[in-house]
């Protein structure tokens, strides 16, 4: 050990001692004064973990990816969203824009759409469940759309 101390210079050493110091300092400020770690912790209506949770991703078809005028705009998608989905998942969701395209049998070429993706991450049960089949009932009753794609699958969720 010390013919490795004499060839190290001293600020070299220095820097060393700092740099794995470092790998042992608290996470957080937080931490030193015995408070809360790092990690976000839940409250009673967010919990840490939240067990037996459902990531839902629900696909609609707004119109044809090459005809912006056709189909539903954008005022109409926002109004179908406030009526039909806020209010039966208030507590948060998503919205992406996307491209999609899909092919029917009997077709000679795929459909392309201007599309929306709702993810929804909610607890699995009878009732959320009712509800997505409710938004999928009133986008067809709106559009006249055979379907609504949903994707439905289990989630480790964290808040």
């Amino acid at each position: 050990m010390k013919s490795l101390v004499r060839r190290v210079p001293t600020g070299a050493a220095v820097l060393l001692l700092l740099l794995l110091a470092g790998c042992v300092a608290p996470t957080s400020l937080a931490n030193r004064d015995g408070g809360v770690s790092s990690r976000l912790q839940g409250d009673a209506a967010h919990p840490a973990q939240a067990q037996n949770w459902i990531r839902t991703e629900l696909y609609f078809g707004t119109g044809p990816a090459d005809d912006a005028h056709q189909g539903i705009d954008e005022a109409a998608w926002r109004a179908f969203l406030d009526r039909e989905i806020t209010p039966r998942f208030a507590s948060g969701l998503s919205v992406f824009d996307i491209y999609g395209q899909w092919q029917d049998k009997g077709a000679a070429a795929p459909e392309r759409l201007r599309s929306k993706v709702v993810v929804l991450l909610h607890e699995s049960n009878a009732d959320k469940d009712a509800k997505i089949e409710q938004i999928r009932s009133a986008w067809k009753k709106l559009t006249g759309d055979l379907s609504v794609l949903r994707v439905s699958q289990p989630a480790e969720v964290s808040f």
